[in-house]
């Protein structure tokens, strides 16, 4: 398996459309779910800090992921650009195998 986890600081008058989007039904898992080796999205919100979020997007292997975003790289990207308006900051965690 192949984890890739992202930070995010939402601010709170955007946190209902963050979770809506980022969400395991959100607008990204719909478009991961494109790849049949796309296993799921977890969103953790940090039980202490307001608008503090965790992703875990979980992949059956990390060449599943890289052939997901190349053969998807155009949609990725306008969604990306779609959804910057409501993060603060993102960041990258890092990317794992399981």
């Amino acid at each position: 398996m192949f984890v890739v986890v992202w930070q995010f600081e939402i601010a709170e008058e955007k946190i209902s459309a963050f979770e809506a989007a980022y969400g395991p039904e959100g607008n990204w898992a719909q478009l991961f779910r494109s790849s049949p080796e796309y296993l799921g999205t977890e969103l953790l919100r940090d039980a202490y800090i307001s608008g503090s979020y965790l992703t875990i997007d979980r992949w059956a292997s990390e060449d599943a992921f890289r052939s997901f975003r190349k053969e998807n790289d155009a949609a990725y990207e306008v969604l990306d650009r779609t959804c910057d308006a409501l993060t603060q900051r993102e960041t990258r965690i890092g990317a794992y195998t399981v």
